[in-house]
């Protein structure tokens, strides 16, 4: 877990906000407390770390528009909702929507605190990957035209000799091509090189 990880309150109840806040900071977390989903947005940006514990009966923005909304700007932030006796059904369409638990009120503060630990788990693994794809998107798009056609066609699976026939070049020359390649994506394997692509389809 990072140092600047933040627990995000979404709470219409200033008691719940107050109550939270008090209990992730004696746990020596930061913690941060919005009245409403609107509230949260006009802060948010993609770089925040943390995770959310989010309300999911609020009045103007229900908890779930808020995850949608969250969900359109692929947001990573881990969510666990808060809910009522009768918010079941919601709760569990929040889970199909990618929340990672929903807890019931009145909720066991360990229990809480545990998930919270999770998530920020969680959220420091997506994180580093999210970095990842977008070094590796980076060093993909530094590649000169041919030495591109060289990788979509190894990652592919081609031989090299089939590769320079489909080219038109020598073999020696995508030998070349593919030490370049594998230099400026750090990659040590064809494994490596075939994951390198797969992320950088999955940004596109």
């Amino acid at each position: 877990m990072t140092n600047k990880q933040t627990v995000f309150i979404i709470d219409d109840d200033e008691g719940i906000r107050e109550g939270l806040e008090l209990l992730f900071e004696s746990i020596n977390l930061n913690a941060q407390s919005f009245s409403s989903g609107a509230d949260f947005l006009t802060v948010y940006h993609q770089d925040m770390t943390g995770c959310l514990v989010l309300d999911i009966r609020m009045p103007k923005m229900s908890g779930l528009e808020l995850q949608q909304k969250l969900n359109d700007l692929h947001c990573l932030l881990p969510i666990i909702f808060i809910t009522g006796h009768g918010d079941i059904p919601m709760a569990v369409e929040a889970m199909r929507l990618g929340a990672i638990d929903f807890i019931k009120k009145p909720f066991n503060e360990q229990h809480l605190i545990d998930r919270i630990n999770e998530a920020l788990i969680l959220d420091d693994k997506q994180h580093k990957q999210h970095i990842n794809k977008h070094k590796i998107k980076t060093e993909i798009e530094s590649l000169s035209s041919r030495e591109l056609e060289v990788f979509e066609r190894v990652t592919d699976g081609m031989m090299n000799k089939v590769i320079a026939s489909d080219l038109n070049i020598s073999e020696r020359t995508v030998e070349v091509h593919r030490s370049h390649v594998m230099m400026k994506l750090g990659a040590k394997t064809l494994a490596q090189l075939v994951r390198s692509k797969i992320m950088y389809e999955q940004l596109n």
